[in-house]
């Protein structure tokens, strides 16, 4: 009788640091797209978990780049 009822959801990853980067389109903090962020209330739990499976090898893409002479290393000019 003193059984806790409790719902097999996965938490949002959100870390309330919401900024969408400009060219990845992914937020900064989750890491998540902004049709995942929006859809995912509606998700089952099996897209869920894909998703947050998915999300560690999304980080290396919103490494900073460097400024100065170090971010025009390669950049052809015009």
């Amino acid at each position: 009788m003193n059984d806790v009822w409790q719902r097999d959801e996965i938490e949002s990853p959100c870390v309330n640091i919401c900024v969408i980067h400009p060219q990845e389109r992914i937020c900064t903090g989750c890491l998540r797209s902004i049709e995942e962020i929006t859809n995912w209330s509606k998700m089952t739990a099996q897209e869920r978990r894909v998703i947050i499976g998915d999300l560690p090898e999304r980080a290396p893409r919103l490494q900073k780049r460097r400024g100065g002479r170090a971010a025009r290393i390669g950049r052809s000019e015009s």
